[in-house]
């Protein structure tokens, strides 16, 4: 059992990354070409080793750019399968522990953090 613990940790480390990884390189290179960070949601995929991994995202962020919160769906696909929801928000304030998720009048439930960088922290 802890193996299955061990090995769910790191597939949630390592997609935590990703977001990480496709958060912090898209808006550079929009940077770069002077566009503004797409609207609504958009799609990002890549291949690492034997793994393919898309990500569905919505990203809101302030009139200066930082980030406010982010909404991904991650799917993993190959050597490894997995399908991972993750909510991103800034790290530069008080964060309670976890977050919860509410839609509509659905019941919220709580998302505990997994991974902070210094500039955001992402749940699952």
């Amino acid at each position: 059992m802890t193996s299955l613990n061990s090995n769910a940790y790191r597939l949630s480390v390592m997609a935590a990354g990703v977001v990480g990884f496709l958060g912090a390189q898209l808006p550079a290179a929009l940077a770069q070409q002077q566009q503004q960070i797409p609207q609504g949601w958009f799609k990002a995929c890549t291949k690492q080793e034997d793994v393919d991994i898309c990500n569905v995202q919505n990203i809101t962020t302030a009139g200066n750019g930082q980030l406010v919160t982010g909404v991904s769906l991650i799917e993993l696909k190959g050597k490894v399968n997995r399908k991972v929801f993750q909510v991103t928000v800034p790290s530069g304030r008080l964060i309670p522990p976890g977050i919860g998720l509410q839609i509509d009048t659905g019941k919220a439930q709580k998302l505990d953090y997994v991974i902070c960088f210094p500039d955001r922290c992402v749940a699952e």
